[in-house]
């Protein structure tokens, strides 16, 4: 995962920690494989039953209040929200400070908001004040003193979570000592750990794994994508891997068959189709003369056997200068497309149904300087967080065009709500407001910083902003 469209050596200053101061076309056994479940250090408990898997943007709950239960909003990993009320210059309403850095976007469900901490603590605050309605510190993290390389310290819980608005649990997965990653189900009223398994992927070392992908809820389970550690170091490879949204049972899981590497590391995690199938993007390979699914997009059935791929005509050269397509998620836009990028900057146009194999791309143009994070779609504007600033790019029924760029410098995943596109500028510590029509910026708000973590982003529910930052999050409304 290392680099952002150069090699790891010119570009690493970018993803330093900001001081604290002011087919080669074999199968390779892609079955799907299996795990039995085991507990960590809290008592094992009786799993729920398993309730209806259901993620989706602004549905509403029980209560008929909005919610935000998974990356972006939904499954497709759209990132829109509400388109009102319309915005001014935000107002913060409040500021939470918690026990450490978060990485994860906050999710929202019943008047909640959910946020999990690199200190492996899950929070619920009150949307609406801030207080603190619940917390559960679940285990020791990980230093980084401990790990091969990396750049998260410590290391816990790093991706976004997921919610069953159905049963009201949240999943999330925690690096935890000794290291390995463990799965909790929180009771999202009361906070209490319904059950907790580990659901590192067979085979591998754990400490050469690392988990950032958004988790994803579908078909009964909860979808957990691994890469590797910033600095590409050990014998990993990317993996995802499938546990029964009520704990039970064995995992199910694909690796990407390469000798090394592959990671599946987009902090969007996999997207999910309609029919239920998952699209991951992988980072760059080991294997140099027969095509192993690395720089590709994959898509994977329900139990998570391979259906289909697509990767550029150059996936060899993309490995052998670590500027692969992983670094972004695949997103699901309109006429049944997919559009990828990656660290070249590159845009891929894909289409749904059959991926394309090597080179069988619909349409490619250059989008930017390399694209990382989670886009944001709303149609027919798709846009893109690179590392020179933000890229809104219209797609038509089998092509692509630049519409508009907006900032400088890596801007961090956008959403779109309220009128204006939002987005976290992590060096300045600012939340960025930006016109949709035309990309010009229409506030700067200071977050306090600094910022550490990389590739955050806000979430949007009700008519409220809800913004990580640092040990924080923020919540911002419109002036009155």
């Amino acid at each position: 995962m290392a680099g952002v469209g150069l090699r790891y050596s010119e570009l690493r200053d970018l993803f330093r920690p900001i001081p604290s101061a002011p087919l080669g076309l074999v199968a390779f056994g892609l079955v799907a494989c299996s795990a039995a479940p085991s507990t960590g250090s809290l008592p094992r408990r009786q799993p729920p039953p398993a309730g209806p898997a259901v993620a989706e943007v602004a549905a509403p709950t029980a209560d008929g209040r909005a919610s935000w239960a998974t990356y972006h909003g939904n499954n497709e990993r759209a990132g829109v929200g509400p388109s009102t009320p319309t915005f001014g210059d935000p107002v913060l309403r409040w500021r939470a400070d918690l026990d450490a850095e978060i990485y994860a976007e906050p999710l929202a469900i019943n008047g909640r908001l959910i946020v999990v901490t690199e200190n492996d603590t899950a929070y619920a605050l009150d949307a609406s004040s801030g207080e603190i309605i619940w917390e559960q510190h679940v285990a020791d993290p990980v230093p980084l003193s401990s790990l091969p390389c990396g750049n998260i310290d410590p290391s816990g819980f790093t991706s976004t979570p997921v919610i069953d608005s159905t049963s009201n649990i949240v999943y999330a997965v925690g690096r935890v000592q000794p290291t390995h990653h463990e799965l909790y189900a929180f009771n999202v009223e009361s906070g209490s750990v319904l059950f907790h398994r580990s659901v590192d992927p067979p085979g591998d070392d754990p400490r050469f794994l690392q988990q950032r992908g958004a988790l994803a809820l579908a078909n009964g389970r909860v979808y957990v994508a691994f890469g590797g550690n910033f600095g590409d170091c050990g014998p990993y490879h990317g993996w995802v891997v499938g546990v029964n949204a009520d704990g039970s049972g064995d995992l199910v899981t694909y690796q990407v068959p390469t000798p090394r590497e592959a990671g599946i590391w987009a902090p969007p995690g996999p997207a999910v189709d309609g029919d239920g199938s998952l699209l991951v993007a992988t980072g760059n390979g080991e294997s140099e003369d027969a095509f192993d699914y690395a720089n590709a997009v994959v898509r994977l059935s329900p139990d998570l056997e391979l259906l289909d791929y697509w990767a550029p005509a150059n996936w060899a050269s993309l490995s052998a200068t670590d500027t692969d397509v992983g670094s972004i998620g695949p997103m699901l836009v309109g006429a049944g497309q997919v559009l990828q990028s990656g660290k070249n900057g590159m845009g891929y146009l894909l289409r749904a149904s059959a991926l394309g194999g090597i080179g069988g791309e619909l349409f490619s143009a250059r989008v930017c300087r390399g694209a990382y994070g989670g886009a944001a779609y709303e149609p027919p504007t798709l846009i893109v967080p690179c590392v020179d600033g933000l890229a809104a790019i219209e797609v038509d029924d089998g092509a692509f065009r630049i519409a508009w760029r907006a900032g400088e410098g890596q801007l961090n995943s956008p959403i779109i709500a309220y009128g204006s596109v939002w987005s976290i500028d992590q060096r300045n510590a600012a939340l960025l407001q930006i016109d949709p029509t035309d990309g010009s910026i229409r506030s700067r708000t200071s977050l306090d910083g600094p910022i550490r973590a990389h590739f955050t982003t806000p979430s949007a529910v009700g008519d409220a902003l809800f913004v990580p930052a640092g040990h924080s999050v923020l919540a911002f409304g419109a002036p009155p």
